[in-house]
């Protein structure tokens, strides 16, 4: 078995259909959206080879700005909820009384798929029968907002479902990071007098936090490219209150049948992703050694 394992011929063999796959769905699209970028391009007859112009283009585009800012908006919010989906956690691995319950309630939204939960929100955010009017009417409120159809609070209704969707992957991500806490640690923190507060600032969150990382990237760049709740509930309206980049992207390419201005704008999402990525690595790089006062 070693000898077959030091064959560098048998380990390439193996490696082989996996390289060829991850070429064929992933950098070699990533080059052609890179290339049709280059052209101007209907998606049916032939392209016009344009250079940088589609890229240039972008600079000037203020709808694309405008959703590069609403995505932009998405990301801040999701990085904010992490910590309420953090403390969420905490208390379900505290062994409270239901813990199990709730777990499992939480990942409900998991579940169910983005046009599912577009068509529950749908329902919560009708101007008319809506629940969440209904609930506001019966309060007192006489004329409760249109949520989805004002554009000062379309952006902000629809960041209630997106965090809600993902809520459960990442309360259960933080769960099982903090399930693997030796209990002893915790143990002699409480003998020397430490409460749950301080075990959970000066023990728990140091011992997490190369997740907290991981989930930072997964909530910020997932942000970044979202697209299909939006795509079902708003379709980026009213008047582009609600569009974000992959969005624009999909009407550009497939509502004006713009492939290459479209193809210019994913890879720049791309880009931008990858940039964000580099940057939150950066600043939570890990020191080669680390003291807890």
């Amino acid at each position: 078995m070693d000898k077959v394992l030091s064959n560098k011929k048998i380990i390439a063999l193996y490696v082989l259909p996996s390289l060829l796959l991850i070429l064929a769905i992933v950098y070699i699209p990533i080059v052609l959206t890179a290339y049709y970028g280059l052209n101007e391009w209907n998606g049916i007859g032939a392209m016009t080879f344009v250079g940088l112009d589609n890229y240039l283009a972008l600079f000037k585009d203020t709808t694309f700005w405008n959703s590069a800012w609403h995505s932009l908006l998405l990301a801040v919010f999701s990085g904010i909820s992490l910590l309420l989906y953090l403390i969420v956690a905490m208390v379900l691995a505290a062994r409270i009384k239901g813990a199990n319950l709730f777990r499992k309630i939480y990942l409900i939204p998991m579940l169910l798929s983005s046009v599912a939960i577009a068509q529950l929100w749908l329902k919560i955010y009708h101007p008319t029968n809506g629940v969440l009017n209904s609930v506001l009417e019966s309060l007192g409120f006489a004329n409760p907002p249109a949520w989805l159809a004002e554009s000062s609070l379309v952006l902000y209704a629809l960041f209630i479902p997106i965090l809600w969707q993902y809520a459960g992957f990442y309360i259960l991500i933080y769960y099982a990071a903090l399930k693997n806490i030796p209990a002893s640690l915790e143990e002699a923190a409480r003998m020397d007098g430490a409460n749950a507060l301080q075990i959970a600032w000066k023990i728990k969150l140091p011992l997490v936090m190369e997740v907290i990382k991981v989930t930072i990237v997964l909530a910020v760049v997932g942000s970044l490219k979202y697209f299909d709740l939006i795509f079902v509930m708003t379709d980026g309206g009213p008047n582009g209150a609600s569009e974000v980049m992959a969005s624009y992207m999909y009407h550009e390419a497939f509502r004006a049948y713009d492939f290459g201005y479209g193809s210019a704008i994913g890879f720049f999402l791309l880009v931008i992703c990858l940039a964000v990525t580099w940057v939150i690595r950066k600043l939570t790089a890990s020191k080669d050694t680390i003291q807890y006062s």
